[in-house]
């Protein structure tokens, strides 16, 4: 089963950033994995054991005092890094505030804030990575939440990049995936990736999950 969370990889250390696997309601209803373990270990447990642990994954990391890695993108109440860190981690991301918008907003090409056809987050333009990346001595936002057939996507004269790491996304999408790596002086390159074959992975027979996360 595929991910869209921030795969990255620095200085020969990964890490895994806060993602829509990490809501239960919604790796349980759309994506399979409530079925999965129940399907692979024939107990709830394994389930219900990870998707508290997910409410304990980092909503975002910076990598060498530039690089912001988060899931979604930008929020109107957060202006600085320090407000991150106060946030109330432990819970499951809720449906509108701070924390919601780090997971559910998305970079588009408009002046400004914007509202989100998703029903959650917001739509956020050029000026405002700008101003977040001044504020924070930041160089660039890396993070995921919308499918790229390509596996990766710049945008904003580089300054953001999304990194998709889940192949044929929901077994029918046909899109390539990638992971960014940076050196040690945070210059990137990028692994893309097919899925592994049909024959090897094997398809779940479930209906696909709504176009809402494409």
């Amino acid at each position: 089963m595929g991910s869209s969370g921030i795969n990255a990889e620095y200085m020969g250390s990964s890490g895994i950033n806060a993602e829509y696997m990490g809501s239960s309601g919604i790796n349980a209803e759309y994506m399979g994995f409530y079925e999965e373990c129940l399907r692979k270990y024939g107990s709830v447990n394994v389930w219900r054991y990870c998707t508290e642990i997910f409410d304990y994954l980092a909503l975002s990391a910076i990598v060498g005092d530039e690089v912001f890695c988060v899931h979604g993108g930008l929020s109107p109440s957060i202006n600085t890094l320090d407000q991150i860190r106060l946030l109330d981690r432990k819970q499951e991301v809720p449906h509108d505030g701070a924390m919601c918008d780090l997971m559910w907003s998305d970079p588009e090409e408009i002046e400004g804030w914007g509202l989100s056809p998703r029903g959650a987050g917001y739509l956020y333009g050029s000026s405002v990575v700008k101003q977040f990346c001044e504020t924070n001595g930041l160089t660039k936002i890396v993070r995921a939440h919308q499918l790229v057939m390509e596996g990766y996507k710049h945008m904003f004269d580089n300054t953001v990049v999304t990194v998709w790491s889940a192949p044929n996304y929901c077994y029918r999408c046909g899109n390539v995936a990638a992971i960014q790596e940076l050196d040690e002086h945070l210059q990137s390159k990028f692994k893309v990736f097919n899925a592994a074959a049909e024959m090897v992975r094997g398809m779940p027979q479930k209906k696909p999950p709504p176009d809402y996360f494409l």
